[in-house]
């Protein structure tokens, strides 16, 4: 059987299939966190995307390449929201019937905008059981399992952001990337590389959804028990044998880990000087500039803000705060 590889080709091929649907999202200069680092800061706007978050460029390049047979059947995905949101809307635009399998601790806003979409859901223990409860259901009903992060076409369409960028910008340093599973900083590295091969690529956990960060100390993929934090969307760990870790293990140069504090002083400056509504996941694009400044001066960086759904009063209690 031929090892399904991600590749620059593939990237471009989604680019190609979901182009018009998705939004090119802004990509914008930081005045404040230029100033910060005494570099060049510019943040990808990927909260200001359909559904409010990357997620449907994968979701609906890998729904596209569904079979007749497959789509008849329809799909099923385990997701904490954003993806949810996204399977929800790439079902609901390519007509196929979809379930939705949550975990029962998922925030309120984004169980709300899951169910403004015609799709079944299925609420189902915490974060690090819904994945195999989803799997399970898809096998059962004989229907395609479309994995948030563990799937060389939705990094691929995770992976037309950089393309975007790379067309806006041309002198890149460092492109900081937001990391759960793993699809996103997976589609971009491989695209950053296979174009500007000394382009340095961070990702960004939370110390309390750190399952990657210790899979790739450990150089193999890990247990590792999460706890609360304000970035939720990281929650649900990885997959034994996922395919984003190897890539990430090739392609990524640093995983750093970043305190709920800092989350929160990033939602505040994104908000009050950007005018940004962010979630805490996306928020964490900024951190590492915030927690060593010094580590970015005189480098051109992009900050990939990857999602702003979060529940209003959480919001406001959080940019709120003096």
């Amino acid at each position: 059987m031929k090892k399904l590889e991600l590749t620059l080709e593939k990237i471009k091929a989604a680019r190609s299939r979901i182009h018009d649907f998705v939004k090119r999202t802004s990509l914008i200069r930081s005045e404040t966190l230029s100033q910060i680092c005494d570099g060049e800061v510019f943040l990808k706007l990927e909260n200001q995307q359909h559904t409010n978050s990357f997620k449907i460029r994968g979701a609906l390049n890998r729904m596209s390449q569904l079979s007749p047979t497959e789509r008849e059947r329809g799909v099923v995905t385990a997701s904490s929201g954003n993806h949810a949101q996204a399977v929800a809307l790439a079902a609901q635009h390519l007509g196929i019937d979809a379930t939705i399998v949550v975990p029962r601790q998922v925030s309120e806003a984004k169980m709300k905008k899951v169910r403004t979409y015609d799709v079944e859901v299925i609420l189902e223990g915490d974060y690090n059981e819904v994945e195999s409860a989803a799997r399970r259901i898809a096998q059962k009903e004989g229907k395609a399992y479309i994995s948030p992060y563990n799937d060389i076409e939705i990094m691929a369409g995770q992976g037309t952001v950089v393309l975007e960028i790379l067309e806006d910008l041309e002198n890149i340093d460092t492109i900081i990337v937001p990391v759960g599973g793993g699809g996103l900083i997976s589609g971009i590295a491989v695209a950053a590389k296979s174009v500007r091969p000394n382009m340095n690529v961070i990702g960004v956990q939370t110390y309390t959804t750190a399952t990657m960060f210790h899979s790739i100390r450990a150089g193999q993929v890990v247990k590792f028990e999460e706890g609360d934090t304000l970035a939720e969307a990281f929650l649900g760990g990885i997959e034994e044998g996922a395919l984003t870790f190897d890539i990430i293990m090739q392609h990524v140069d640093d995983i750093v880990l970043v305190g709920e504090d800092r989350v929160a002083e990033a939602m505040r400056i994104l908000w009050r000087e950007e005018k940004q509504i962010v979630e805490g996941a996306g928020a964490t694009a900024i951190c590492p500039i915030l927690e060593a400044p010094r580590d970015f001066r005189g480098q051109t960086v992009v900050a990939t803000i990857s999602g702003g759904n979060i529940e209003e009063e959480l919001f406001k209690s959080i940019v709120n705060r003096t």
